[in-house]
């Protein structure tokens, strides 16, 4: 395995990139405070353990030749972030904190950023890309150079998305306090998510 701290700096750069999941914890910072933020962070970084196994055990290069099998998961995440955004349009309430159900609050915030990561196929198709890149194949054992590299990039995804999600939290304490600024942010999260599910939708498979 070579070039880990050229492989390290880019996973760095590729992390802090705008994407729809620093835009979801971001929501759900500013929405909902730090322990949710938090929750998305680590449900993101959790989905990144498919996408790892999916390439090194070949399941991405499946999705990357089946374009049907691209299309349904696909639509099928896009899909879900919509449902997401309807559901913060028309509940508001899901979006602010509950201290009598923080608790479900916060499993509900993790499970649905698992859902999301794994429901994208473009992160698969760019493990598939990226991660060949620097996997030495003189030194054998393709799949635990994969797991490991897997492993690197989920460590400092994890770091990125949880400073990102407490600089949110810290924005949304203060904005959280105004009920008529509440309601916007309600208006916007979901509104976020179902921009979110609709360019995943109209996106190209582009690996």
């Amino acid at each position: 395995m070579t070039n880990i701290h050229l492989f390290l700096t880019a996973s760095i750069l590729l992390t802090l990139a705008p994407g729809p999941d620093n835009i979801y914890i971001v929501t759900r910072g500013i929405a909902q405070g730090r322990r949710a933020a938090l929750a998305a962070a680590s449900g993101f970084t959790t989905g990144l353990i498919g996408h790892t196994l999916a390439v090194a055990f070949g399941l991405a290069a499946v999705i990357r030749s089946s374009h049907l099998l691209f299309s349904l998961i696909k639509f099928a995440g896009a899909g879900y972030l919509i449902y997401l955004g309807y559901q913060a349009l028309r509940n508001p309430e899901l979006l602010i904190s509950n201290y009598k159900s923080d608790r479900l609050t916060l499993r509900r915030v993790y499970g649905q950023s698992v859902l999301a990561n794994l429901l994208n196929p473009k992160v698969s198709l760019f493990f598939l890309s990226f991660l060949p890149q620097f996997i030495s194949p003189s030194d054998g054992h393709g799949e635990l150079q994969a797991l490991f590299l897997g492993g690197l990039f989920m460590a400092q995804t994890l770091v990125i998305f949880s400073i990102i999600g407490l600089c949110s939290a810290n924005i949304g304490n203060r904005l959280r306090a105004n009920p008529v600024v509440s309601r916007h942010l309600n208006r916007a999260a979901g509104t976020t998510f179902i921009g979110i599910g609709l360019s995943l939708a109209f996106s190209e498979r582009t690996l």
